[in-house]
């Protein structure tokens, strides 16, 4: 027998797993899709996690660098404000410097006066010591020309009053040059205590210049 033949559209085969679809634009081909792999799939997922992890590092190291510019912009201040404070101390120290220096200045001229106050001291201590001594000279001649009278007195009897006259007035001169050697006497023992003032003194403002 002949076999028929059938038009129209096409019969879907059973033995067929998918129907044929017609393109309405025979011209037109749809695209094939893309094959999906699962290490395409890993691998994205990895790299994300790494982009995760490292803008993770980069937000920490970012945060760190803030954090350290914070603390050397306050360490910064804090260098400052104890250099400010270090220079008003330097200053302070050049004033203190600068009076102490008047100070020494005022104690070494005020030595030099008191020692030439004792050297004046000393000179006229030594022309007391030498006034004194002229006048134990003589106090002595007087003392010895009394002596000399009074022998002469028991040896002429008959210048007994002239004697004793002469014996008067040289006991007179002689308390007189007493009296003189005792005023000679105060005044050295008063200007040894100046001298001794005077020594005591200087050696306080050379300790005191010892210390500055």
């Amino acid at each position: 027998m002949p076999t028929a033949t059938v038009s129209g559209p096409e019969i879907a085969s059973p033995f067929t797993s998918r129907p044929r679809v017609e393109s309405r634009d025979p011209a037109v081909a749809a695209p094939p899709e893309p094959p999906r792999s699962p290490v395409l799939a890993i691998a994205l997922g990895v790299l994300s996690a790494i982009l995760l992890i490292s803008a993770f590092i980069m937000w920490s190291r970012v945060g760190s660098r803030d954090e350290t510019i914070t603390q050397i912009k306050n360490r910064s201040d804090q260098l400052q404000s104890d250099a400010v404070l270090l220079r008003s101390q330097v200053a302070e120290d050049k004033v203190a410097a600068t009076v102490l220096q008047k100070h020494s200045d005022d104690a070494q001229a005020q030595s030099v006066l008191d020692k030439g106050d004792l050297d004046k001291a000393t000179a006229s201590a030594m022309d007391l010591q030498r006034t004194l001594d002229k006048t134990r000279i003589i106090a002595a001649d007087f003392q010895s020309q009394m002596e000399d009278a009074k022998v002469v007195s028991i040896k002429h009897q008959g210048e007994v009053d002239i004697a004793q006259a002469q014996a008067a007035v040289t006991q007179i001169q002689l308390n007189k040059a007493t009296a003189d050697t005792g005023q000679l006497q105060a005044q050295l023992a008063d200007t040894q205590g100046k001298l001794t003032d005077s020594e005591a003194l200087v050696a306080q403002l050379e300790k005191a210049k010892a210390k500055d």
